[in-house]
């Protein structure tokens, strides 16, 4: 049984896809394509209005659904994974769902211009003499009943506000000052100290540090001296210290670093 459609009705073929599922009571998750390709293609076969700028959108939007049918109507191919397959309606309900969304945004919008278009303002009619007006507060009968000993009251109340909203904890902190710690002057500490004990205890080195920073400092200067040939580490079993030997015989000033 054909389908009766109001031709005007519809603003381009997405609105007209969306009126046919709901009309058809379908789950726009699993579009009946050729039913719904069938109804689409008798409302461009009824179509008067030949204004070729609607007419394009709506030939487009029944080759691509004529395009759609084929691959459904094809049979499946037996070397493609059913779950990997990917349903040829896919794209179009997501254009569909994303059309919708829009559709009732732009209705709620028009339903809230309809409903502030019956709202009037008016403009205040207040004399600038009466708006200004500020009553007169009489300091005698204000302060009528007021004591030294009220205003104690008052003032205790007021600093214990105060005392309340400090941290107990993070009063107490203190500034941190960031030691700027220099790659090139570990270096030539370490080499300093190489000098002076020749063989030495890695751990040692490293606990001898004052932080965190300085710790990871050194051992850069490490990999730095060895990657340069200056010093030797062995170590004798897993998880034993790294013993180091210093094999250079001088002292490589700051200046000739290359450090990357």
């Amino acid at each position: 049984m054909p389908i009766q459609y109001k031709l005007e009705s519809f603003e381009g073929p997405l609105d007209l896809l969306l009126h046919l599922i709901e009309k058809n009571k379908i789950n726009i998750y699993d579009i009946p394509i050729v039913l719904i390709t069938e109804q689409y293609m008798e409302y461009i076969h009824d179509l008067k209005e030949k204004d070729l700028d609607i007419m394009s959108d709506f030939l487009v939007m029944a080759a691509t659904l004529l395009k759609i049918k084929s691959k459904m109507l094809l049979p499946a191919d037996p070397k493609e994974d059913s779950e990997e397959a990917v349903d040829p309606r896919q794209e179009l309900v997501e254009r569909l769902l994303e059309y919708k969304m829009f559709k009732y945004i732009s209705c709620e919008l028009k339903d809230k211009q309809f409903g502030a278009a019956k709202l009037m303002f008016k403009e205040s009619t207040i004399p600038d003499e009466i708006s200004q007006y500020r009553e007169p507060v009489d300091m005698k009968e204000l302060l009528n009943d007021l004591t030294l000993q009220k205003l104690h009251v008052i003032f205790e109340s007021v600093i214990k506000k105060q005392v309340d909203k400090i941290d107990p904890i993070r009063s107490k902190f203190g500034r941190i000052e960031r030691e700027d710690i220099n790659l090139s002057q570990k270096i030539m500490d370490i080499q300093n100290y190489g000098i002076q004990y020749r063989k030495f205890s890695f751990r040692k080195l490293l606990e001898a540090q004052c932080d965190k920073m300085e710790v990871i400092v050194t051992f850069l200067g490490i990999l730095e001296l060895i990657k340069m040939g200056r010093i030797l580490i062995q170590q004798d079993d897993l998880f034993d210290d790294i013993i180091i030997d210093y094999l250079a015989e001088d002292i490589i000033p700051v200046e000739q670093f290359s450090i990357e």
